[in-house]
C-alpha cells in the first residue's frame, strides 16, 4: 500500500549487483522535524518548570536579591550577619581565587540561598492563605475585616502573570474532617428518608460505628493524607471508575453539545476543520501553559489544575481486574473513524500545524474514500462499548501483536479521536424529539462508532453539527467543558468561513493522504465483537432522554431575590421528583474539592430536612409565608452544605475512603457496608457555562445547551442543568425504559411544573426587591458609606466593599 511506504524511511533489495539502498528523503525530514518539535517542547517544559518552581517570585527577582546584597556590601555592611564570611571560608576552591573573588562568589551563594528562602516563605504563605476558607460562610454583603484582609494578602502574595500550573505548590492539601462530624452530617442527610424505626436503627450503626472501628480507620487515613497528595482523588479514580467492570458508555461517559439555534456551516468537513484546528491551538497553548490559572469566577482564587494534564494523547486501557489510564507526552496526529474504517491523520506537515482549510481537506478525502472496511472492522469500536472484561481478553489475545497492535497503538496514542458520522442531527423545528436524538447520539451512537476509551470523541455530523463525548476516569466534566466551549468560540469568532461555507486558507498540494488503518481481525475476535455489541446496543435502547431549553425566566430572574440559582433549581428538583415518585430519595449534586491540590469532586446530599419540609408544606397546601420561610431556610441549608463540600467537609468522600481502609485491613463495617450501598435515584450536576467566551449579548443565538450523563441507578434519574446567561435554562434528563416507574418526558414536565410554582412563590420576595431597588435609586445622592433614616445617617458596611470583596460577595450569591 502506497500508505504503508510513505511510513518507511528507506528500503533496500538485495541483487546479484549488491545491495540497491532507496532512501526517502521526505521521510528523513518528517523524523527530523518530529525531533526538533519534541525537543523544543522539552525547552518549554524546562522553561515553564522553573518559572513555575519559583513562583510566586520570578526568575529575574534573584538578579534583584544578588544586586541589593551586593550593594549593601559596596557600602561596607554586611547583610549576611557573617553567614559570606563563613561561606568564603569553607569554599572548596578558595587557595586558588584571589580574595575579592571568593567574596563574590560568596556572595552570590549567599543571594541564592536567601532568594530560594524567600520563594519558600512566600509559598508557604500564599498556601496558608489559600487554606482560610471561612469567607465562603459568611452572610451575604456582611464581609469581615478578616476576609478583607485576607484578599488583599492573597493579591500581594499571588504574583505576577502566573502560568497554568503556578499555584500547584501553594494549593493545600484536602483535610481529613473529624469522624463525628462525618457521621453527624450523614444521619441528617438520612432522616428525611427514613421512619422512626430505621432512623434508630441507624442511628445505633453509627454510634457503634464511632466508637469503635471509626477512629482505627481513621487513623490510616490522617497517615496517608500526611503522605500523599490527596487522600481520596488516587483512589477515587480506581475504585469508582477503573475498576468497574460494566460497559463505560452510558454508565460512566458523558456528552457535550453544539449550539442550539446555529450552525456555522451545513458542511461536515469544513465544520471539522475548524473545530479541529481550534482544539490543536488550545493544545499548544496547554502545553506551554499559557492558560489562564482555572479560578474561582471573578475572584483571585486558584483552583487545581492538574486534570489537565491528561486532557490530550490519553487513553483508557483495559485490564480483567482493573483498568488503568495510559497518558503519552505528545502526538501529532488524530485518529478518524468513518463508514467502518479507520484512519490516521496527521495534524502537523513540516514542523507546523495544518491550516482549517487543509484540514478540512483532509476530511473531505476520508469522506470521499469509497475503500470498503476490512473484515471485523466496521463494528470494532464496540469493543469499548461492552464489559470490561471480554474487551481485556481480546485486546490481549487478538492485538497484542502484528498489523492489530499496529492499528490499536495508532489509535490509543492519537491526540484525540474523531467520529464522521452519516446521519444529521441538531435541533429541528416543529420537531421537540430532536434534541433528545442528538443527546442520544452522543451519548451512544451506534455502539460502534465512537472510540469510548479514548479521553474524548468528537463527533461531527453530516449537516456540520457537532458535539464530544468524554471519558471520565481521567478528569471531570469542567476540565472537557472549558477546551470545548473555547473551540466552540474559536470556531466560529475567530476562525470563521468564507461565504461558500468552507474554511479560510490556502492549500499545500503535497500533503500526503490520511492513511487507513489494517486489521486482520480473526473469526473469533468477530464473535467478540458481536456480542460486546448486544450488550452495549441493548444498554443503548434502555436509555431514555429529554433535553429541553427553558427560556420562561433564566438566573437573572432568581439572583434578584438574592436567592443562589443553584439551590432554587435544586429545589426545583426536589419537588419535581417528589410530585413524580410520592416520596424523597438520597440525592447526589456534585461538587468540586479543586481548592485543594489534585481535588476532584465530593457529594452535596441536596435532599435535607429543610428541603423536605418545605416541599411537603407546599405540597399540604400550607399558607404562602410559610413556604417562603421554608424555602429560604431549606436554600441557605443547601448553600451551606455545598460550601462543606467544597472546604473538605463533605460527607462521601470520607465515608468512602473509610470503607476502602476497612477492606485493606480486611474488616467489615455495617454502617459503611449500609451507607455505600445507598442508591442515589437522583443525581445532579450542574454543567460549567463559560459565558465569557461568547457576546451573548450581540450575539444571543450562540449559546450551547450544555451536556448530560447517563442515570446512575436504575430506578432513578440523572438530570444535568446549566445556566446559559441571564435568561436560559438548559436541562437534561435521563433515565431507563426499563423501569416502570421512572419516565424522562414525564419528570420534564415535573420540572416545568416546579420552577412556575416556585417562581410564583418567589414572586412577593421579587416585589420587595424591586421596590428596595427603586429606593435606592431615589437616594442615590446620598453620601457613599452612609444611608438617611429618621434624619439621622447611618454608617453601612455594605457599600465599602473594594473590587476584590465584590466579586468574592458576586460569587457567595451565584
Amino acid at each position: 500500500m502506497a500508505e504503508a511506504h510513505q511510513a518507511v524511511a528507506f528500503q533496500f533489495t538485495v541483487t546479484r549487483e549488491g545491495i540497491d539502498l532507496r532512501l526517502s528523503h521526505q521521510a528523513f525530514t518528517e523524523i527530523y522535524l518530529s525531533g526538533v518539535r519534541s525537543w523544543k517542547k522539552r525547552i518549554i517544559g524546562l522553561k515553564n518548570s522553573v518559572v513555575t518552581g519559583v513562583y510566586p517570585a520570578s526568575p529575574s527577582s534573584w538578579l534583584f536579591v544578588v544586586i541589593a546584597i551586593l550593594a549593601t556590601m559596596y557600602t561596607r555592611s554586611d547583610p549576611s550577619m557573617g553567614l559570606i564570611a563563613k561561606i568564603q571560608e569553607n569554599l572548596p576552591v578558595s587557595q586558588s581565587m584571589s580574595n575579592q573573588c571568593q567574596t563574590l562568589v560568596s556572595a552570590l551563594l549567599f543571594s541564592t540561598m536567601l532568594w530560594l528562602l524567600l520563594i519558600f516563605t512566600m509559598r508557604m504563605c500564599l498556601k496558608q492563605l489559600l487554606s482560610y476558607h471561612r469567607w465562603m460562610f459568611e452572610k451575604h454583603g456582611k464581609m469581615s475585616t478578616t476576609t478583607k484582609v485576607w484578599v488583599a494578602l492573597v493579591r500581594i502574595f499571588s504574583g505576577r502573570k502566573p502560568l497554568l500550573y503556578s499555584y500547584q505548590g501553594s494549593l493545600p492539601n484536602l483535610p481529613v474532617p473529624a469522624i463525628k462530624d462525618t457521621v453527624k452530617r450523614h444521619l441528617e442527610s438520612v432522616r428525611p428518608l427514613m421512619d422512626d424505626t430505621e432512623f434508630e436503627r441507624m442511628t445505633q450503626l453509627a454510634s457503634e460505628f464511632e466508637s469503635r472501628l471509626g477512629n482505627r480507620l481513621q487513623w490510616y487515613l490522617k497517615l496517608k493524607a500526611l503522605w500523599a497528595t490527596n487522600y481520596v482523588s488516587d483512589w477515587w479514580e480506581e475504585y469508582v471508575y477503573l475498576r468497574g467492570r460494566s460497559p463505560i458508555m452510558v454508565n460512566s461517559n458523558y456528552y457535550g453539545m453544539d449550539f442550539m439555534y446555529v450552525t456555522p456551516t451545513p458542511i461536515q468537513a469544513a465544520r471539522a476543520g475548524n473545530s479541529l484546528h481550534a482544539h490543536f491551538l488550545y493544545r499548544r497553548k496547554l502545553n506551554k501553559e499559557e492558560l489562564r490559572p482555572t479560578r474561582i469566577p471573578g475572584t483571585v482564587i486558584p483552583l487545581c489544575s492538574a486534570q489537565c494534564e491528561r486532557l490530550f494523547n490519553t487513553t483508557r486501557i483495559p485490564g480483567e481486574e482493573t483498568d488503568t489510564v495510559q497518558h503519552w507526552q505528545d502526538s501529532d496526529y488524530i485518529a478518524v473513524y468513518h463508514s467502518g474504517r479507520y484512519f490516521r491523520l496527521r495534524m502537523y506537515q513540516a514542523g507546523r500545524l495544518l491550516s482549517p482549510r487543509e484540514i478540512e481537506t483532509q476530511i473531505q478525502s476520508i469522506l470521499d474514500d469509497p475503500s470498503a472496511p476490512s473484515t471485523g472492522e466496521a463494528k470494532l469500536g464496540a469493543l469499548t462499548a461492552g464489559d470490561r472484561i471480554p474487551w481485556a481478553e481480546a485486546r490481549t489475545k487478538y492485538f497484542s501483536s502484528g498489523v492489530n497492535k499496529r492499528s490499536l497503538d495508532c489509535i490509543e496514542k492519537a491526540a484525540f479521536f474523531v467520529s464522521l458520522d452519516d446521519e444529521e442531527q441538531g435541533v429541528i423545528a416543529d420537531d421537540p424529539a430532536s434534541l433528545d436524538a442528538y443527546a442520544k447520539s452522543l451519548l451512544h451512537g451506534k455502539c460502534y462508532d465512537r472510540w469510548f476509551d479514548k479521553s474524548f470523541t468528537v463527533i461531527y455530523y453530516k449537516n456540520g453539527k457537532m458535539g464530544v463525548n468524554g471519558e471520565h476516569s481521567w478528569a471531570d466534566a469542567p476540565v472537557l467543558s472549558h477546551l470545548w466551549q473555547q473551540t466552540l468560540s474559536t470556531d466560529c469568532f475567530q476562525l470563521g468561513y468564507n461565504a461558500e461555507g468552507h474554511c479560510k486558507g490556502e492549500v499545500d498540494s503535497s500533503l500526503p493522504p490520511p492513511q487507513k488503518l489494517s486489521w486482520e481481525i480473526p473469526p473469533e475476535c468477530e464473535e467478540q465483537i458481536s456480542q460486546s455489541l448486544a450488550v452495549a446496543q441493548a444498554l443503548a435502547d434502555d436509555v431514555d432522554i429529554h433535553v429541553f431549553a427553558y427560556q420562561e425566566f433564566g438566573k437573572g430572574r432568581i439572583k434578584k431575590c438574592r436567592v443562589s440559582p443553584d439551590a432554587f433549581i435544586q429545589m426545583v428538583l426536589q419537588l419535581a421528583y417528589y410530585r413524580d415518585q410520592r416520596r424523597f430519595c438520597l440525592t447526589y449534586e456534585a461538587s468540586m474539592t479543586r481548592l485543594f491540590k489534585e481535588g476532584r469532586t465530593e457529594t452535596v446530599r441536596s435532599c435535607s430536612n429543610e428541603s423536605s419540609a418545605f416541599v411537603r408544606a407546599l405540597e399540604n397546601g400550607e399558607p404562602a409565608h410559610v413556604c417562603r420561610h421554608l424555602f429560604q431556610e431549606a436554600s441557605e441549608k443547601h448553600q451551606n452544605l455545598y460550601r462543606l463540600a467544597m472546604t473538605g467537609s463533605g460527607i462521601d468522600r470520607h465515608l468512602f475512603c473509610l470503607y476502602v481502609v476497612s477492606k485493606y485491613l480486611g474488616v467489615e463495617s455495617p454502617f459503611l457496608k449500609e451507607v455505600l450501598s445507598e442508591p442515589w435515584r437522583l443525581s445532579t450536576s450542574q454543567s460549567p457555562m463559560h459565558v465569557e467566551m461568547f457576546d451573548i449579548v450581540n450575539h444571543p443565538e450562540y449559546v450551547s445547551c450544555g451536556g448530560g450523563f447517563g442515570p446512575v441507578a436504575d430506578d432513578g434519574y440523572g438530570v444535568s442543568y446549566s445556566f446559559m446567561g441571564d435568561n436560559i435554562l438548559n436541562f437534561h434528563i435521563s433515565c431507563k425504559h426499563s423501569c416502570p416507574e421512572t419516565d424522562a418526558h414525564k419528570f420534564g414536565d415535573q420540572i416545568r411544573t416546579a420552577l412556575q410554582d416556585l417562581l410564583q412563590l418567589l414572586s412577593p420576595i421579587r416585589t420587595e426587591c424591586h421596590r428596595a431597588e427603586g429606593g435606592a435609586a431615589r437616594r442615590e445622592e446620598t453620601p457613599v458609606g452612609e444611608t438617611q433614616g429618621k434624619g439621622k445617617r447611618k454608617k453601612s458596611a455594605s457599600f465599602k466593599l473594594g473590587s476584590e470583596e465584590r466579586r468574592v460577595f458576586f460569587f457567595l450569591m451565584n
